[in-house]
C-alpha cells in the first residue's frame, strides 16, 4: 500500500510540475521551434517531364481531342424533384425528371442564361436529355426517370436567392432560407 501511495504522489507532483516547465528545455514539446514557411528553390530540370515529349504537331489522339461535341439534348417532359445539398465550398443542385420517351441518356442541367450568372437573383437551369435513335413507346415511369446534378461554388451562389429547374410542362424552384 505504501508503494502505491508513493507512486501516485510522485506521479501527481510530476504532472503538476508540467505547468512550471512548459517553457523550459526539459519539456520535449519545446525541442523544436514553431514552424514557418520558406520559399523553395525550383530546379529547372524538374519542371520538364522527360516522359512527355515536346512535339508541336500533336500526337496520335490529337484529332479526337480537338473536336467539340455538340450537345443535342432536349428538355425533359416534367421535373419531379429538386434538391439542394450543401457541401464544403458550395452546393450540389440535383434535379429529377420524367421523360416522355424510354431510354433517355446524356442527362444534364443546362444553364438557361449565359454562364451561371443569376438574373435578378434567380439561377435557371433546364433539365435536358438526349433521345435514343430508335424511339419506343413510353412504358413505365421508372424507365423514364432521369437525374442530373451540378456543383455550384460559394462564389457562384453569392448572389443567388432562387434556383429554378425547368422542363417542358413544369418547373421546380427552391429559395434560400
Amino acid at each position: 500500500m505504501r508503494l502505491l501511495t508513493t507512486t501516485v504522489l510522485i506521479a501527481t507532483l510530476t504532472l503538476s510540475a508540467c505547468g512550471v516547465i512548459r517553457d523550459s528545455r526539459v519539456n520535449p514539446f519545446n525541442w523544436f521551434g514553431n514552424s514557418r514557411s520558406d520559399p523553395i528553390e525550383r530546379d529547372a530540370r524538374a519542371e520538364v517531364n522527360p516522359l512527355i515529349p515536346v512535339n508541336e504537331r500533336g500526337g496520335l489522339f490529337r484529332s479526337t481531342r480537338d473536336k467539340v461535341v455538340e450537345y443535342r439534348g432536349s428538355p425533359v417532359d416534367q421535373v419531379s424533384g429538386l434538391v439542394i445539398e450543401r457541401v464544403p465550398g458550395g452546393a450540389i443542385v440535383r434535379a429529377t425528371g420524367i421523360s416522355s420517351y424510354d431510354g433517355p441518356y446524356g442527362v444534364q442541367l443546362t444553364p438557361a442564361t449565359e454562364g451561371t450568372e443569376p438574373v435578378d437573383g434567380v439561377l435557371t437551369y433546364r433539365l435536358e436529355a438526349e433521345r435514343p435513335s430508335e424511339l419506343r413507346r413510353a412504358t413505365s415511369t421508372r424507365v423514364r426517370t432521369v437525374t442530373a446534378a451540378v456543383h455550384l461554388s460559394d462564389r457562384e451562389l453569392r448572389d443567388v436567392r432562387v434556383i429554378r429547374v425547368e422542363g417542358v410542362r413544369n418547373a421546380q424552384t427552391t429559395s434560400r432560407r
